[in-house]
């Protein structure tokens, strides 16, 4: 047990962590508990090498794959970028989806219209692309109408399932860049950030969780699940009136 972090599995190659939203996952200028990095180095010891093999936006919970040695760190890195590792997402969206099914296929690059740096957007001239979904169930509450996805990058593009929600007219709540406003990030970053922006952002954290995982691993097929933070499925659950799809489909929502 550590107060750290929630430990998902650990052995001699492997230590697979729940990262909780909100906490940034490369070095801060705060103390060493302020990223998940710092985090690790506590546990492993000052001396050992802090070796993620995957990283998760600040607001994004869910699973990171710490490597323990520099050949499990080699190997796990081969498989990332070799796209033989399956991961799987929930959001929770804006709205109800036309469609219970689809795969999103818009190129992403820069956002050179936005006043934050680190935005990206959909564009003619971007990187390709793609990203699966299945509408889980339709919900309303007193603030909207909110979707519960199955989410599955197909490729790799930084902030991809953020931004081809957001296109697909389906934002995630609680999404400071990608949602109703980017200069509530800047607000948010600077500290700024007023009640009237929390209750137009609705979440205190944007509503997509890493749950899952799943790839070959010494030659056996392993796979890792953890559910989302308590918030996110509270939110879910207190709802006045629900809706189950029926699976209807579509190629490119």
């Amino acid at each position: 047990m550590t107060d750290l972090f929630p430990i998902v599995h650990e052995d001699d190659d492997l230590l697979v962590i729940n990262k909780p939203a909100g906490l940034v996952c490369h070095p801060t200028k705060g103390d060493e508990r302020s990223s998940l990095a710092g985090r690790v180095r506590l546990y492993l010891g000052a001396e050992a090498p802090v070796r993620l093999v995957n990283r998760l936006d600040r607001e994004t919970s869910g699973l990171v794959v710490v490597a323990r040695t520099l050949e499990a760190a080699r190997e796990l890195g081969r498989r990332w970028e070799g796209r033989e590792v399956r991961k799987r997402y929930r959001a929770i969206v804006h709205g109800w989806p036309e469609v219970d099914a689809g795969v999103i296929r818009a190129p992403l690059g820069r956002d050179e219209g936005s006043v934050v740096a680190i935005k990206d957007c959909v564009r003619a001239d971007g990187a390709s692309a793609q990203t699966a979904f299945t509408v889980g169930r339709r919900f309303a509450r007193r603030e909207g109408r909110f979707a519960d996805l199955r989410v599955e990058p197909l490729t790799g593009r930084k902030h991809q399932i953020r931004i081809h929600l957001q296109h697909f007219g389906h934002p995630i709540v609680g999404d400071k860049l990608y949602g109703p406003d980017d200069r509530l990030y800047l607000d948010f970053v600077e500290g700024r950030l007023t009640e009237a922006g929390r209750r137009q952002l609705i979440l205190p954290w944007q509503a997509l969780h890493a749950g899952e995982l799943e790839f070959t691993w010494r030659g056996t097929p392993v796979r890792f699940e953890v559910p989302p933070e308590r918030w996110f499925i509270e939110f879910t659950g207190d709802v006045i009136g629900t809706l189950t799809p029926e699976i209807r489909s579509s190629g490119n929502p």
